[in-house]
């Protein structure tokens, strides 16, 4: 007769889980969860102008726009807003809302070139994309953040659809068409200088070019070796080709959410910047403008924009219960104190960021603050 063997049978996963330990479930949720914030979900969604390739971070808040976000040229979604989306501080912005990153087509990471002759969508109508990507997502509404040509491109959209769009930050806008003199000034330019070195210095002021700053550095390598180059090209000329926005301030023509202006002290875009900002209501508008921050705010100030933005946010209603940021509190004390030294006074807002704080104030009736 076979002689019986004691067998020890261990049990890999517990049935019952211990009170207060661990969930291996939770735990996996929560993994998935960092990572779809942290790389996002791609998709490719079809538009009567093309197909447009977008990222999405997070899971939808119920009664919560999503943020949309849309790059400048010479740029993807990745080398545009991961510095600033991946700071620290914006983490406990961006777990408020659904986070939708836009690449212009043919700007995503690995493109191909496309085929020549191939008629790239001007700026008006990419930005008639965006109600493709918004029924895609189901969403209703968004609080839109754009830099240079991007910048354009949400201003077109919420001028066109006001009611889905709740805010606007524009980082680097010229709402203004070329003129003759621009367009003559690019071709006499277009024949000494490369689109790259072009877009360069469309991308970052005189100084960091003549610095050649590591940003610098890095942009002009990721130019220099890109395989859609041909596409750049393409969104360049589309936004050089852009129409006049034609806004005017208690006019027909202006936008009908918050706005949240920024630029750089000294940037290629300054003064475009200033001339929107005085065009616009100057109750709905906060102009923000960025000393020591070049011609990229959002890469080289990522802590003094989402003190910021967290305050816009918080303008509109949400994240209510979050602590005051530093420039909040600064901004509100402004606030008061200008309003107890001056009841009737206009509720346009300038948000400086200068160190020259002895400096004479405009005559325009302003609230500075410094951070």
């Amino acid at each position: 007769m076979t002689e019986l063997q004691e067998v020890q049978i261990t049990e890999e996963k517990p049935l019952l889980r211990a009170p207060g330990g661990p969930d291996p479930g939770k735990d996996a949720e929560l993994i998935t969860a960092k990572l779809l914030q942290e790389h996002g979900q791609k998709h490719q969604v079809e538009t009567p102008y093309g197909i447009v390739t977008i990222t999405i971070h997070g899971t939808p808040k119920p009664k919560r726009p999503a943020i949309l976000t849309y790059h400048d040229v010479g740029q993807n979604h990745h080398s545009c807003f991961d510095t600033l989306f991946h700071f620290e501080d914006m983490q406990e912005i961006i777990k408020n809302f659904v986070v939708i990153h836009v690449d212009a087509p043919g700007m995503e990471e690995g493109a191909p070139a496309f085929p020549l002759g191939y008629q790239y969508p001007s700026l008006d109508q990419l930005a008639d994309m965006i109600p493709c990507i918004l029924q895609y997502v189901n969403f209703t509404s968004i609080i839109g953040i754009g830099v240079g040509a991007g910048a354009y491109v949400m201003a077109r959209y919420s001028l066109a659809h006001p009611n889905t769009v709740e805010g606007l930050v524009l980082v680097n806008i010229d709402p203004n068409a070329k003129g003759w003199m621009d367009w003559a000034a690019h071709k006499l330019t277009g024949l000494t200088s490369s689109i790259s070195e072009m877009i360069m210095g469309h991308l970052f002021s005189t100084e960091e070019l003549s610095k050649n700053t590591e940003m610098v550095q890095q942009q002009r390598e990721i130019l220099s070796h890109a395989t859609n180059l041909p596409n750049i090209q393409l969104y360049w000329s589309s936004y050089n080709s852009r129409r006049d926005l034609s806004l005017e301030r208690g006019g027909d023509i202006s936008f009908k959410c918050p706005v949240m202006l920024v630029v750089g002290d000294q940037a290629p875009h300054e003064d475009a910047v200033v001339e929107c900002n005085s065009k616009l209501d100057p109750t709905q508008t906060s102009f923000l403008k960025m000393a020591d921050s070049g011609g990229q705010p959002q890469l080289t100030q990522p802590g003094k924009l989402t003190e910021a933005f967290k305050y816009f946010v918080q303008g509109m209603g949400y994240m209510a219960s979050s602590c005051m940021t530093r420039l909040s509190r600064s901004r509100t004390a402004s606030l008061s104190s200008a309003a107890s030294g001056d009841g009737n006074r206009s509720r346009s807002r300038t948000l400086s960021q200068s160190s020259e704080a002895g400096a004479p104030q405009p005559p325009a009736p302003t609230m500075e603050v410094s951070c």
